[in-house]
């Protein structure tokens, strides 16, 4: 479905005294299968919203090869684009228009008989549950609301490919679970799933497969499990201590964890056995404010991978 090699993308420096391109995609490869959920995982700046524009076929690569659904995107374009859903990050609803009347505008930019789109639009409504919200006007909306409806419009054209940027930024965790068995039912459905996120936990829950980026360049791939059993321990143990102390504590317990990370506000202990390795903090006589014991999860891949955590 997305098939890349060397993939870059660069644009002009605007900064005073800068010289040169600023290159935001580094020569990355890829390959979407069909009926898949792909994911790009990274924080703010890794390259994600830009690989996600070649692929949608508005932004032309700097270097490197592309192609999507088969097709080079530079002779191409309008093919790729009428089989594509996408879902930006930012809602571009017609705030003066109805729900409904928001989807029946959009296909029309596809040519699809009104009848057509009004059959598809219903559909659709009650497939993101906003069948009783149809008459009202989209600033009267939730921004859970809201995204559900970008979502239903960007299925209107029934897409081969669903692209998602960054699906749930900025919702509470009841509208980002609702929003995420919407999209586990697409992708039963045989729709193919490209998303962006910086939440590990959604990358978790919607991702096959998903590369973690980093400056513009892929650092890992492949599931999620198989980046966390290959990037991480089991379990972290997690200690608070007083402010400015986890540098100097981090030497005193380093020999009781595969790795130790120090953040600002807490020590990370990298473990197969967190609750054995706490009780042999506790036996050298440090008594952190709080602790935690968990899972592995993607942000600690990242965290191995870059040396900081999703939201720097």
């Amino acid at each position: 479905m997305v098939w890349a090699r060397g993939l870059r993308k660069a644009y002009p420096s605007t900064g005073p005294g800068q010289r040169g391109d600023v290159e935001a995609v580094r020569g990355i490869d890829l390959d979407v299968r069909p009926g898949e959920s792909f994911g790009f995982l990274g924080p703010n700046g890794a390259g994600k919203s830009s690989t996600m524009r070649m692929i949608a076929a508005v932004s032309p690569p700097s270097g490197g090869e592309l192609s999507i659904l088969g097709l080079d995107p530079a002779t191409h374009g309008p093919e790729i684009r009428a089989r594509l859903g996408v879902c930006p990050q930012e809602d571009t609803l017609d705030l003066e228009l109805n729900i409904r009347e928001n989807l029946l505008v959009y296909a029309s930019y596809f040519g699809i008989r009104r009848t057509e789109a009004a059959s598809r639009a219903d559909e659709l409504l009650e497939f993101v549950q906003l069948t009783e919200k149809a008459k009202a006007k989209v600033v009267d909306l939730s921004g859970g609301m809201k995204r559900r409806l970008t979502i239903a419009r960007s299925l209107i054209n029934n897409p081969d490919v669903l692209l998602l940027d960054e699906p749930t930024t900025g919702l509470d965790p009841q509208a980002r679970h609702l929003l995420w068995d919407r999209l586990f039912r697409l992708k039963q459905r045989g729709v193919t799933l490209v998303l962006t996120t910086h939440y590990m936990d959604e990358a978790e829950q919607l991702c096959d497969r998903l590369v973690v980026m980093d400056g513009g360049a892929i650092v890992a791939q492949g599931s999620p499990l198989e980046l966390i059993r290959e990037h991480s321990t089991r379990e972290v143990a997690e200690l608070r201590f007083g402010v400015g102390e986890h540098e100097a504590l981090a030497e005193r317990v380093a020999d009781l964890a595969d790795r130790v990370e120090v953040l600002p506000d807490r020590l990370l202990l990298y473990t197969a056995d967190g609750e054995e390795t706490l009780a042999r903090v506790h036996e050298r006589g440090l008594d952190p404010v709080a602790v935690l014991v968990r899972r592995s999860t993607l942000e600690d891949v990242f965290l191995r991978l870059t040396g900081r955590t999703l939201v720097d």
